[in-house]
């Protein structure tokens, strides 16, 4: 069972990332996840990307992808729900992506984080990551 406190900070986790890659401060964003971390993605329903395994190889694919932006993202983190039925927190919650280039703002995606959690120390961290995307940008 996760205490208020613990849902708060797990919510805290999750906006942090967000802001962390959409203001570029991705050693921040590093500290998020676990050593042994792993991510994967899907998109449309098409074929599985990943899964990235270790927080370096993760890091590679976001540090990849924000050099190539030329535009300022704003990833919008809401509809966070948690499942403790199991032995480590499930966290779910909904991706709305937001781009503005040109002083023209578009949505680029929306999704579904899938996350588990665990904790180290006092910190929550990712220990897994799936994202659905509802279509590509």
């Amino acid at each position: 069972m996760l205490s208020n406190d613990d849902r708060f900070a797990i919510s805290e986790l999750l906006n942090r990332m967000a802001y962390y890659y959409d203001e570029g401060h991705l050693d921040e964003l590093s500290a998020c996840f676990a050593d042994d971390a792993i991510m994967s993605m899907q998109i449309s329903g098409d074929d599985m990307v990943g899964p990235f395994e270790s927080r370096d190889n993760i890091m590679e694919l976001y540090r990849g992808a924000k050099s190539t932006q030329t535009d300022v993202r704003r990833h919008n983190v809401t509809n966070v729900m948690f499942d403790t039925s199991g032995d480590t927190p499930e966290v779910t919650s909904y991706l709305t992506l937001f781009a503005t280039e040109n002083s023209e703002t578009k949505l680029l995606t929306t999704g579904v984080y899938r996350d588990q959690v665990a904790q180290f120390g006092s910190e929550w961290k990712i220990i897994r990551r799936h994202i659905d995307l509802d279509r590509a940008y």
